[in-house]
């Protein structure tokens, strides 16, 4: 072991080095392209789509993505307290959320995002 150190001097390690350095650029190049065009448009949950009245009324837009919608209506809830304090997977709706909810008294926390799916419309 100690004859291929002498024999593989400093200059064979810049080289291995230099290789390494190379490939790793390459692999880093692949990777950002592969994220830049992953990240390009936003799809599924996250993709804005047109919304009924109703719920455009509440969120103040006409437009708007599914994760946004949801994040907007639990932050009125948990602002104006209307979590039942000894169940919290229930929600009383007061009349802004009964406009959203079917005219429901109150909700399960799990079905939030299944009553808001009749807001969203196919985008053409």
């Amino acid at each position: 072991m100690a004859s291929s150190t002498r024999i593989f001097s400093n200059c064979c390690r810049a080289l291995m080095a230099a290789a390494k350095t190379s490939a790793a650029t390459e692999t880093t190049a692949t990777a950002t392209a592969t994220v830049t065009k992953a990240r390009g448009r936003p799809t599924g949950i996250l993709k804005p789509q047109p919304v009924s009245p109703a719920l455009g009324s509440f969120l103040g837009t006409k437009e708007s993505s599914r994760a946004d919608a949801v994040k907007k209506v639990w932050e009125y809830i948990k602002t104006h307290n209307l979590q039942n304090p000894a169940n919290k997977r229930e929600i009383h709706c007061d009349d802004k959320l009964k406009t959203i909810f079917d005219g429901k008294d109150k909700v399960g926390f799990l079905e939030i995002a299944r009553l808001l799916t009749q807001h969203f419309h196919k985008a053409a």
